[in-house]
């Protein structure tokens, strides 16, 4: 298995990734779904949306608005049905499935409402997964996981298997995952949504206290009004397009 870049190992990435005033856009993204009758359904029409370096974006709206849909289109998990993502100051629409999986793994970090760790494996081995894929040997990726679960307070955890942790520790080793790469981006869709109350402003706390750390910009799908409220900028997502929010 070949060495990853030293950027992705050190944990500093090249100037070209960096230097970019916006590190994910959405422009004039549209999603229609086709039904059985041939019937359609537009879940996202025209959403224009560009994130900063470091800067986190909550996105809140009603059930079915369609957050969980824009979280898919901007971390390429799928296509739209017209207009265009940028990641890192690149479009993403030319690319292939595999060099879409590949920006997926290197460039964005995901972390879910229910975690989707792997069952079979530690929490180290979890945390090493992205890394391994990306060619990072597994010395180095050992390394780098076993840093980032102390990093989330799991740094006695890292031979526990997922269903030997609680809920919250779970998610924590999510968070770590979705950082093993250096993403530019994390996107997290209602992280704290299947948590208790003091759980969840735990994790709250963490994903800020990393965004400082790390200097990782997120966008955050939310109804928790606590989480969202702690974010440099709140859109909603209404008929299809997103829009400030300003509360009450």
């Amino acid at each position: 298995m070949s060495d990853a870049p030293e950027a992705l190992v050190s944990g500093v990435r090249p100037a070209r990734e960096t230097a970019t005033a916006v590190v994910l856009e959405g422009r004039a993204l549209r999603k229609v779904y086709v039904g059985g009758d041939g019937g359609e359904l537009t879940v996202l029409d025209g959403v224009e949306i560009r994130v900063a370096p470091g800067e986190v974006v909550a996105i809140v709206g009603a059930s079915g608005a369609g957050k969980s849909t824009l979280l898919h289109l901007l971390g390429c998990l799928d296509r739209p049905t017209s207009g265009e993502v940028v990641i890192g100051g690149r479009p993403v629409s030319g690319l292939s499935d595999r060099e879409l999986a590949e920006v997926r793994n290197t460039q964005i970090g995901f972390v879910f409402q229910f975690h989707h760790l792997l069952r079979e494996f530690s929490a180290l081995e979890n945390v090493m997964m992205p890394q391994l894929i990306a060619g990072v040997d597994e010395v180095r990726a050992a390394e780098r996981a076993r840093l980032l679960l102390e990093e989330v307070g799991l740094g006695g955890r890292l031979a526990h298997k997922p269903w030997q942790l609680s809920g919250g520790e779970q998610q924590r080793v999510a968070v770590a995952r979705a950082l093993a790469n250096q993403p530019l981006i994390v996107l997290a869709d209602e992280p704290s949504g299947n948590l208790d109350t003091q759980t969840s402003e735990h994790l709250h706390d963490l994903f800020f206290r990393l965004r400082a750390e790390h200097g990782v910009a997120m966008v955050i799908a939310t109804h928790n009004r606590e989480l969202a409220d702690r974010a440099d900028r709140i859109l909603q997502l209404k008929q299809g397009q997103l829009q400030s929010f300003y509360p009450a």
